[in-house]
């Protein structure tokens, strides 16, 4: 999940124009490609309305891109860039309070049991989110204080397998 985090909703958006800024047209265009399964991209307007394409490959899902494409009303130059953002992903940007909203919709809709975050920049982003985000979500206990069990598997409620030499 890449996250764009501002402790105002401008301060996120400024945050996300300025990276934006950095990525190359030409990576943005072949991510985008990519996503849309190898789709040919290089005969369309860039600053035009994006596309209605359809994907070459069976595992290309360009309905997620183009409707958000078209409710945002982006261009395929944004559409692009938005992808290449969000590594492919849905991202998010916003307050520490929009982004725990979203997080806590997806958590108790059902369409997430955890997230993976996919900083933009390190260490800001990171920072960032254990700073203003976490404490959100510990406020709202979508996130606990302290680990219950000593490893991995414990903390998620796996059995430990029986030792390979323990048979014999």
């Amino acid at each position: 999940l890449p996250i764009y985090i501002g402790r105002t909703t401008q301060e996120a958006n400024e945050r996300f124009e300025e990276l934006q800024s950095l990525i190359p047209i030409q990576f943005g265009l072949r991510q985008l490609s990519l996503q849309l399964g190898g789709a040919d991209l290089s005969h369309y307007d860039l600053d035009g309305p994006m596309p209605e394409i359809e994907g070459n490959l069976s595992r290309a899902n360009p309905d997620f891109f183009l409707s958000f494409a078209s409710r945002e009303r982006l261009t395929l130059r944004q559409t692009a860039l938005r992808v290449a953002a969000g590594k492919g992903h849905w991202l998010i940007k916003g307050t520490p309070t929009e982004i725990a909203d979203q997080m806590e919709h997806w958590f108790k809709g059902g369409a997430a049991d955890g997230f993976n975050l996919l900083p933009p920049s390190v260490p800001r982003t990171l920072t960032d989110f254990v700073e203003l985000v976490l404490p959100e979500l510990r406020r709202r206990g979508l996130f606990r204080d302290e680990y219950e069990g000593l490893t991995l598997r414990e903390n998620l409620g796996l059995p430990r397998p029986p030792h390979r030499h323990s048979k014999r």
